[in-house]
């Protein structure tokens, strides 16, 4: 048995499992940003309801990047946990096993042993949430890379400065991690949201732009042929790179299947590899699937 949790920066939410394909939920609890004692306090809480031996395992998703030498994180949205060696102090406080690992390698994971990917050998794990980011999985495992970085493809100045059909002119918006003209910044919903605002002055939340595109609505149209011109051309230089079997998208737009079937279409259209078949698809588990990877 392990104790599967996924740490975000507003929630932490848990699972006890015999195995990926059986977590049995645990709950959800807030989670603590500016204190280490009451994060600590508030796994160890969420762990006593598994009903389970006090050295169980934990596993634990997280959001930031674990360098693999070291085990530092790097995490801004968790203030208390940024550049410690959290599974060394979680050992140390808990007295039991703790595994981290960044939570899209664990959504990649999960999609490569129960989801998209299931008998695909290499599989890219693509997420447009909030922001964008990825995950690698080769043959089971995953890939973290020098620093914990690999698969981030949502940074590096790299988004293109026209794009749609007329091309039309975007600007290299600054990013959180300090850079300018970062897919992130215009990719996934803050990404969708910031070019629909460019494109037709309206703040509306991508919720209401992707529900007003389904309509038929020209404006929000406009908005998703833009957006997935910038998203597809990055895509398909990660796949070109990496060689994915397949590309299960998580977030937000994971769930938006007309979303997904465009970048699919459009990626096909850029890669070396020719495909009759979908690359790039939704996700297919419906449990958090940062706890199926964990």
């Amino acid at each position: 048995m392990i104790i599967c949790i996924d740490i975000g920066g507003s929630g932490i939410t848990a699972a006890r499992a015999s195995s990926p394909s059986a977590p049995t939920p645990l709950g959800r609890v807030p989670t603590p940003l500016d204190a280490f004692g009451a994060f600590v306090a508030a796994i160890r809480d969420i762990a006593g309801t598994a009903d389970a031996p006090a050295d169980t395992p934990i596993a634990i998703s997280i959001t930031g990047v674990v360098d693999p030498a070291d085990g530092s994180i790097t995490c801004a949205n968790i203030p208390c946990i940024d550049g410690r060696r959290l599974s060394a102090d979680l050992v140390a406080e808990l007295g039991r096993p703790v595994f981290v690992a960044n939570d899209a390698d664990c959504f990649a994971l999960a999609e490569a042993s129960e989801g998209a990917g299931r008998g695909h050998r290499i599989v890219f794990g693509a997420i447009l949430g909030t922001g964008v980011g990825g995950g690698i999985v080769i043959d089971g495992r995953i890939v973290t890379g020098a620093g914990g970085f690999a698969g981030e493809w949502g940074h590096g100045p790299v988004a293109a400065t026209s794009a749609g059909d007329p091309p039309v002119a975007i600007p290299r918006f600054p990013c959180g991690c300090g850079q300018v003209g970062c897919v992130d910044t215009i990719g996934a919903a803050r990404g969708m949201e910031r070019l629909h605002k460019h494109l037709h002055g309206l703040d509306l939340p991508s919720t209401a732009i992707v529900e007003a595109w389904l309509a038929g609505d020209d404006k929000a149209a406009r908005t998703i042929e833009v957006q997935i011109d910038l998203l597809a051309g990055p895509l398909a230089l990660v796949v070109n790179i990496v060689g994915p079997d397949i590309v299960p998208v998580g977030g937000g737009l994971g769930k938006v299947p007309q979303f997904i079937a465009l970048l699919d279409q459009a990626v096909r259209r850029r890669i070396l590899r020719k495909l009759d078949t979908p690359l790039v698809v939704p996700t297919q588990l419906s449990l958090e699937p940062a706890l199926i990877g964990a």
